[in-house]
């Protein structure tokens, strides 16, 4: 009997033992297999946040300008299942940040607790992406440098050194006089025809072509497409007190102050006129300042408002922060379109500062600009042309002296819709001779600006991914 009840004592100790450690084993096992689907679904849940970006892409493409569709949506199997959802937080670009922000959190139906979030900033390019842009020909010279993409409209004739890609929209375009071309020079690869000297869309002495880097024909950029809405940026200036009507005298002059601020003059004298090549015929005005008078110090507007002038603007000083300045007067006529002028030099306080020109005509560099002049800006001539007139060198004052200036450098990018330069040139025989403008240029690219352009700066082409993160 002893024994009988020792054994039973054995089998219930070593059984109850058992039965623990069988628990024991069976509740890892549990633990184990749910885990083993909680780490399922930590990733199903990243793949179901990403689903709600690819649809908030979706969505863009086909309504560029709604982003009110934030909100919690169903995503399905494809047997039509709901297997979890996706929350998307949408904000909409603004002209102080011009991307789309993006937030998705995702969650499987059976682990709604187990959430992935995932933050994409979606944007268009800006048309800063180019640190040169014409709707029309163009020609650098032999001391022209351009570093950065650029593209035309219309033909090229590339004699100057590049660092990047160059595309005309042109597969061959008739080169004039403004080229170099004519019935008794009408140079290689270009050949005349009946009537004028054609050409391939880019072509000349520059070793662009050997490096691949001459790209044509392309499609054309559409310019009338390019720049926002003036009335939105006059709006958007009025409200934050940057919008300044006519002078009542001959414009206004901004200079940048190197604290966040500008001062605004009012310009109450011009130099004497002078004569002019516009590029199409002669004119006789003066763009320089004689006499002005201080208004007012303005802080930048907040909030990237723009500064908008409905006069002629004369612009130069040292910019601390992120502005646009536009020159324009609406309704739009020809007869009462607006131009800036580059007063002297214009220069950043530091790498987060930046400027940008819009001109509703010209961007002009006057006869009396320094001898060295630097911009940092984006300047564009909607319906204009970035341009210093072709001043003749006269053996009498100014001309003597402003006709011919050395060095000019240019950091940002330039957008012109007319025909662009800053140096003439005229053919003696074979070689061309230094006549008038700036005899040395610099155009420097400032890729930062493809994605985070001047306040209000325009766009182009379609939405792309700027950054991707996952949020903790």
């Amino acid at each position: 009997m002893r024994e009988k009840g020792t054994i039973i004592t054995l089998v219930l100790v070593f059984g109850s033992i058992f039965s623990l450690l069988l628990a024991g084993l069976i509740g890892f096992v549990l633990l184990q297999h749910r885990q083993s689907l909680q780490k399922v679904a930590w990733t199903e849940s990243l793949q179901i946040a990403e689903a709600g970006i690819n649809y908030a892409r979706w969505h863009l493409a086909h309504a560029p300008s709604d982003f009110n569709f934030s909100g919690i949506y169903d995503y399905r199997d494809p047997q039509e299942a709901v297997i979890g959802q996706y929350q998307l937080e949408i904000t909409a670009p603004s002209g102080c940040h011009p991307p789309v922000t993006i937030e998705s959190t995702g969650w499987t139906s059976k682990y709604p607790e187990v959430e992935r979030k995932i933050q994409v900033k979606y944007a268009k390019p800006a048309l800063a992406k180019y640190a040169f842009l014409t709707h029309s020909n163009v020609w650098f010279g032999p001391d022209e440098e351009l570093k950065g993409p650029f593209h035309s409209n219309g033909g090229i004739r590339m004699d100057g050194i590049q660092n990047s890609l160059s595309a005309s929209a042109k597969e061959t375009y008739i080169c004039g006089a403004e080229h170099g071309c004519s019935f008794w020079d009408c140079p290689f690869p270009c050949s005349w025809t009946s009537s004028h000297c054609e050409c391939p869309g880019i072509w000349g002495a520059g070793e662009g072509q050997a490096q691949g880097l001459w790209e044509f024909p392309v499609p054309a950029i559409d310019f009338d497409s390019i720049v926002q809405d003036l009335a939105v940026l006059k709006s958007e200036a009025e409200a934050a007190g940057t919008f300044f009507g006519p002078s009542g005298a001959y414009g206004w002059r901004i200079q940048f102050v190197n604290d966040s601020t500008f001062n605004l003059y009012k310009v109450t004298g011009l130099r004497s006129k002078v004569w002019g090549y516009d590029g199409e015929g002669w004119v006789y005005e003066s763009n320089d300042i004689n006499t002005d008078a201080f208004q007012v110090n303005y802080s930048l507007p907040t909030g990237c408002a723009p500064i908008f002038v409905e006069d002629t603007l004369w612009v130069d000083g040292d910019v601390k922060g992120r502005v646009t300045a536009v020159a324009a007067k609406l309704p739009e006529t020809p007869a009462s379109m607006k131009k800036i002028i580059i007063n002297g030099n214009i220069d950043y306080v530091d790498q987060d500062s930046v400027l940008g020109l819009i001109a509703q005509k010209d961007i002009l560099i006057p006869l009396y600009s320094p001898d060295n002049l630097a911009i940092k800006a984006s300047l564009l001539a909607k319906n204009g042309h970035v341009f210093r007139y072709y001043y003749p060198p006269w053996w009498w004052e100014p001309y003597k002296t402003y006709a011919k200036r050395d060095y000019i450098e240019t950091y940002g990018s330039i957008i012109t819709n007319a025909i662009w330069t800053f140096t003439w040139v005229k053919k003696e025989g074979w070689i061309e001779i230094f006549e008038s403008g700036y005899e040395n240029t610099n155009m420097m690219y400032d890729s930062t600006l493809t994605y985070n352009p001047p306040p209000y700066f325009p766009t182009t082409g379609k939405y792309e991914f700027v950054s991707w993160e996952e949020l903790q």
